[in-house]
């Protein structure tokens, strides 16, 4: 009975043992879990000591009787295996009271400094408890409540996570979408660089950031920056993708209008400096043009009686006329050329292109001209005006080789101040809008990002100057308005010329002065020029008109003469080395006040005007000028300096 018992107990510590150990073996445990680990080897020693027992009990069963039964090795084996068993359960009991367990309701014994440990440990452990839960609690309040989008993804792009942000950016509750493909948010280029993205992080690429347009719920388009990573479980198997989107469509949007002002700043600085250079080089070229302008008008007066002499001499003068104008563009350009403001009726002002275009456009092309119900007009200069619209209708005239549609249109258009394509940008108001439209073969955006540089065509060599749209651009931005163009390659082009309004009368042309200019009865005019060759032409004029012309090239010269024969007007370059013409007309004055001055320029009085070199109202003519019109501007300048005087006399 007592060999019965021993191997019943053994087999049931044997198996309790198991069930200790298998389980624990499964969770890699077997030697982190170490109070579990000694249980089970308690079970095990008192398996073993039950099983020295049963075999001692057999051998007594089946020795003879006249055996001596008693056997020192297997007493000494029973013993030393139970002293091992004692230990190993002193083990299991310093586990169990370090771990905090043993003194649990219930225990035969429990010691007042026992309890204190075990109190502290149970507050310990309910505090990190309660910490760990709040923990939990607020992040998962920040993952609902945050403004980006946060998305969980499975690595086959099943969407299993989905927080408020994300329901904010792309439209979708989280019972829309969960469980669903995450390609419901893309088109088939997104939904592309998501399998992209998908595959990057299945090879083993760890955290990663790019940017991508998805789509929303109501099919509208946003840009979102998006932070992917892995999520692992403790294995370090990935088990899913964790997606993080901010919607950067605002930031994206601000910084592009942010580079399209600074593109037109420095476009415009480009501008100003090729302006500056233009007005250099008019300038020059203006003293240059009335030498040979004037010459050749004394050559035509002393050959009229050669005819083969006389057209050959036109042929000179057209060429000096179209230099001419070619140097009055490029002063145009620098936006100082001289101008006469007045209001202009818009209406009057395209009707007279259209006039001038039909008879000369080409019947291949249908010429419409569209004004505004109301009476509209600018306060502008009409010559500019007009200028504006035939070089954009002339360009779009060449723009249609085989035909099309050129429109002229005036009309008026509220501008807000917030668009990106004036050049240069518009404070908000209401403005006059003209409008050149065409059909003809349009312009790349490469090229109608620099069709205002002067210089800049795309016609062949020898058919454009590159000025046209420069000189357009100039008259514009010095009328305080703005250009707009829209272009399409194959379907045409649309220029939107943004003015001010005026509120006055328009007020009828000038007419223009068709007398003779009067003759010099023996005046004297002191004439300054640092051109030699120009300032001998302009003192023939004079004296041929009657005048008494003294020469000189500089302003010391000037100031010699001046003291020895003294002059009845100074006509005096503006621009010199040394002494400049303001300076010289100073002088001069001081020592005969309301002396007579008559500048003359290269540069134009409007360019002048604006950096202060001359003041308002002073008498002017700009280079290159024929001898008529500087025998009219002198004998209006003398003439007002006389009614000046007389009027003081009364």
């Amino acid at each position: 009975m007592f060999l019965l018992a021993n191997l019943v107990i053994m087999a049931a510590y044997v198996a309790v043992m198991v069930s200790i150990v298998v389980p624990l073996t499964r969770a890699r445990q077997l030697w982190s879990n170490k109070l579990a680990t000694a249980t089970a080897m308690i079970f095990f020693s008192c398996a073993v000591g039950h099983g020295f027992h049963a075999a001692m009990t057999f051998r007594m069963m089946t020795a003879p009787p006249d055996h001596h039964l008693s056997s020192p090795g297997w007493s000494w084996g029973s013993a030393l295996w139970d002293v091992c068993t004692a230990a190993v359960g002193v083990y299991y009991w310093s586990l169990r009271r370090g771990y905090g367990v043993l003194m649990q309701t219930g225990a035969m014994y429990v010691d007042p400094w026992g309890q204190r440990r075990l109190d502290e440990a149970e507050t310990r452990e309910q505090a990190a408890q309660e910490m760990a839960a709040a923990h939990q609690a607020t992040l998962a309040t920040v993952v609902a409540d945050s403004a980006d989008a946060i998305i969980g993804v499975t690595p086959q792009g099943v969407i299993t996570a989905w927080n408020g942000g994300a329901e904010r950016i792309f439209g979708y509750a989280a019972s829309e979408v969960l469980a669903g493909p995450a390609t419901v948010l893309a088109d088939a280029d997104g939904a592309g660089q998501q399998t992209e993205m998908l595959a990057r992080i299945l090879s083993g690429e760890g955290s990663f950031s790019y940017e991508g347009r998805r789509v929303r719920k109501d099919g509208s388009p946003v840009e979102v920056a998006f932070t992917v990573t892995p999520v692992k479980d403790q294995a370090g198997t990935m088990i899913g993708v964790s997606v993080i989107g901010r919607d950067v469509t605002a930031a994206k949007e601000t910084a592009e209008r942010e580079r399209i002002v600074q593109e037109r700043t420095d476009q415009a600085k480009r501008m100003e400096s090729l302006g500056n250079l233009a007005g250099g080089v008019a300038h020059d070229f203006n003293n240059i043009l009335a030498i040979i302008a004037n010459y050749t008008d004394f050559v035509i007066a002393e050959t009229r009686d050669q005819p083969h002499v006389q057209a050959d001499l036109e042929h000179v003068r057209t060429a000096v006329e179209r230099a001419t104008s070619l140097t009055r563009q490029l002063l145009t350009f620098t936006r100082g050329d001289t101008v006469q403001l007045r209001d202009v009726d818009l209406n009057a002002a395209v009707a007279e292109v259209h006039s001038v275009l039909d008879r000369t456009i080409g019947v291949h092309i249908t010429l419409i001209a569209v004004p505004t119900a109301e009476p509209l007009s600018i306060h502008a200069d009409p010559g500019q005006i007009h200028q504006i619209l035939l070089n954009l209708a002339l360009n779009a005239r060449d723009a249609m080789p085989d035909g099309g549609t050129l429109v002229l249109e005036a009309g008026l258009a509220d501008v807000d101040g917030q668009e990106l394509n004036m050049q240069p940008p518009l404070p908000a108001g209401r403005y006059a809008r003209l409008s050149v439209s065409d059909t003809g073969e349009g312009m790349s955006p490469e090229v109608a990002a620099r069709i205002f540089e002067p210089f800049f065509t795309t016609k062949p060599r020898g058919r454009g100057t590159g000025l046209g749209l420069a000189t357009v651009y100039g008259i514009v931005t010095e009328a305080g308005g703005s250009i707009n163009v829209y272009s399409d390659l194959g379907v045409g082009t649309t220029f939107r010329i943004y003015l001010p309004v005026s509120t006055g009368s328009v007020a009828a042309p000038s007419p223009v002065r068709k007398a003779e200019p009067p003759r010099g009865a023996g005046r004297i005019v002191l004439v300054v020029e640092d051109e030699v060759p120009l300032a001998r032409i302009v003192a023939r004029i004079l004296n041929d008109a009657g005048y008494l012309a003294l020469t000189a090239n500089d302003g010391a010269e000037a100031l010699r003469l001046f003291e020895t024969h003294g002059c009845d007007l100074l006509l005096t370059d503006v621009i010199m080395p040394e002494v400049t013409g303001p300076r010289l007309a100073e002088l001069t004055r001081a020592q005969r006040p309301g002396l007579p001055v008559l500048f003359m320029s290269g540069y134009s009085n409007g360019l002048l005007g604006t950096t202060h070199v001359l003041d308002e109202g002073i008498a002017f003519i700009e280079k290159p000028f024929t001898g008529r019109d500087l025998l009219h501007k002198v004998a209006d300048t003398l003439h007002r300096t006389d009614m000046t005087i007389v009027m003081g006399d009364r």
